[in-house]
């Protein structure tokens, strides 16, 4: 498996691998998730290495600049003509805390991964793990609805859709706590066309 798209994987799934395996300590169960994948494919058309900017080709062939920051150490290796491949990884899990008394709140962590030594193209990984800690409320099992309060603190009431979902929601207690975890990771790979 390709070390960066595996990372990107891990990362994704992250939430849901760690409440399964904590499930013993935390009290956590995986309820749901989903994630998504794009990936574009450009050529870099100018680089401005005083002002750090990169110009690629974007949609439409109308180019596109970046503003890069001072962790770009490999700028200076990149080249016109270097193909750029963007990939950008969406994810959402649901975990329940079976618990009574967790408290509404959200928690964000975020890093990157920048080109290796052994790896001289410029490139790298950023990450951003969002994690919202709602409260149960109420559990409606007639409607299929139960009601969240978020940290903002105002009501929502959700509409459980899966059949699977509905018929577990007899075991949900007023007062335990649902974690939406959303993670994205950006992932840009370059890569130099190869000589003639």
């Amino acid at each position: 498996m390709h070390p960066t798209r595996s990372l990107a994987r891990a990362i994704a799934l992250a939430s849901l691998v760690s409440a399964a395996s904590l499930a013993a300590h935390a009290a956590e169960l995986p309820i749901a998730s989903e994630a998504l994948e794009s990936h574009v494919t450009t050529q870099v058309t100018a680089i401005d290495l005083a002002n750090r900017q990169v110009t690629v080709n974007g949609p439409h062939d109308k180019d596109v600049t970046f503003q890069l920051s001072e962790e770009a150490k490999a700028l200076p290796n990149l080249k016109v003509g270097d193909q750029v491949d963007i990939y950008v990884t969406r994810a959402v899990a649901y975990v329940l805390d079976t618990d009574v008394g967790g408290a509404p709140k959200a928690t964000e962590e975020s890093g990157t991964i920048r080109a290796t030594k052994d790896n001289p193209n410029p490139g790298g990984e950023a990450f951003r793990q969002v994690r919202v800690t709602s409260q149960i409320k109420k559990i409606d099992l007639d409607s299929h609805e139960v009601t969240l309060l978020p940290p903002e603190g105002k009501l929502q009431v959700v509409k459980v859709e899966k059949p699977e979902l509905q018929a577990r929601m007899k075991d949900l207690k007023v007062d335990q706590t649902v974690d939406a975890i959303y993670t994205e990771v950006l992932r840009v790979e370059t890569s130099r066309p190869a000589a003639l």
